[in-house]
This record gives C-alpha cells, sequence and structure tokens, in this order.
C-alpha cells in the first residue's frame, strides 16, 4: 500500500465504530458516531497543511505571532452518506466551501452513476477532502476522483476520507490513484456478493437519515 495511505488506531475510534457496528444503535447515535470519528479523521488529515503567519497581536500577557491555515479548503461530500461527515470538517473548516457530488451504485452492475454535481467552472480552492463514510468496492470514490481532478484539482490536493474501507475497495482506489492521500478509520476484510463491507455498518445513508426498510 501506498505511504499516503492511512489507518487510524485509536482506541476512542475503536470503541466509537464499535457503538456504530451494532444493529440496534439507533439514528442519533449513529449520527454523532460518524460525527465523532470524521472530526478526528479531519484533524489527522489536516497535520501537514501548509500555515501562514499573521502580524503580530495582543494576549492579555503580551504580543504573539498568530498563524492561520494557508491552503483554502473545500469539502466534497458524496450524496447522501457524505453529508453525514460534513458538519465535523466545518466545525474544523468553518469557511470552507461545500460541493456536493451525486453518486450512487447501481444495484446489479454495482458500477457508479453520476446524478448531480454543481462544481463550478473552475476550482476556487488549493486542497479538497472528499467525504464518503464508506469505501466498499471503491467504485464511487473513484467515480468522484475522476470528477474532481476533471475539474482541476490535482491529485497531490486531494484527500479521501471514509469511516470504514474494504480491502478490495481501497486496493481498487489506490491501483488507479497511488499518489492520493486517503485517511480511513477502520477496514474490514470482505466485500460480500452485492458489493456490501462485511461485517461492516450496514446502509450509511439509512441509518443516519432513519430511512431503513422495515
Amino acid at each position: 500500500m501506498s505511504n499516503k495511505y492511512h489507518v487510524l488506531s485509536h482506541p476512542l475510534v475503536n470503541a466509537r465504530l464499535s457503538q456504530l457496528r451494532q444493529t440496534n444503535t439507533n439514528s442519533k447515535d449513529f449520527r454523532e458516531g460518524i460525527h465523532d470519528i470524521s472530526l478526528i479523521l479531519g484533524i489527522e488529515a489536516s497535520r501537514d497543511l501548509e500555515e501562514e503567519t499573521f502580524k503580530v497581536c495582543q494576549t492579555p500577557i503580551g504580543p504573539f505571532t498568530g498563524t492561520t491555515i494557508k491552503p483554502k479548503v473545500g469539502l466534497t461530500p458524496i450524496l447522501r452518506a457524505g453529508l453525514g461527515m460534513t458538519d465535523a470538517l466545518l466545525s474544523l473548516f468553518p469557511t470552507a466551501a461545500v460541493y456536493h457530488l451525486g453518486l450512487y451504485r447501481e444495484k446489479v452492475s454495482l458500477q457508479p452513476v453520476e446524478y448531480y454535481s454543481k462544481l463550478p467552472p473552475v476550482p476556487p480552492i488549493d486542497t479538497c477532502f472528499i467525504l464518503d463514510p464508506l469505501l466498499a468496492t471503491g467504485g464511487t470514490a473513484c467515480a468522484a476522483l475522476a470528477m474532481i481532478i476533471d475539474w482541476g484539482v490535482p491529485i497531490s490536493k486531494i484527500k479521501l476520507l471514509a469511516v470504514l474501507g474494504s480491502e478490495e475497495g481501497l486496493k481498487h482506489v489506490l491501483d488507479e490513484y497511488p499518489e492520493l492521500e486517503i485517511w480511513v478509520a477502520a477496514v474490514d476484510p470482505t466485500l460480500t456478493h452485492d458489493g456490501l463491507i462485511s461485517p461492516g455498518l450496514g446502509d450509511t445513508g439509512d441509518r443516519l437519515f432513519n430511512t431503513i426498510r422495515v
């Protein structure tokens, strides 16, 4: 695997993820768990962002030189499940632009289908965080990456954040985009014949928005 591929190893993340996996976790707790893990992913993934200093300011005790994040950050949640990660990243980057991408996986072919995109003609950002809670087959992530690269953001300025991935899906993404930086909270070994991560989390969108069919 690429040295830009990172799996979080943290007891708080493991405990939160264990709660998310359970069938009896309600939507409120599921949303909060996705938010909390996304926040940690965002903090870890932003370690190398360039800083710039601003003029000397004053604390109650004395002067100091402050720093701020230099690159303009954009967030690209993949609808609809990526919305569950967005607020956490906005708490870190409150002025970030948010560009929604609508992609779903066709149930028979398991191929991604684009249904919504409203990217402006020219990217006004320097760094893009793609947000997708589950990396199962990797097809949807690859389709989103192709759209962002075609838009004009170089692969070196894209970070893909996921709560859970499969070994097969991550390999697929890295085979197509070996220079991509990926941050994932955990990795499961298996995909079902329907392309679902096992043991996984279930349908993240349905669990986030309480639309599970009974």
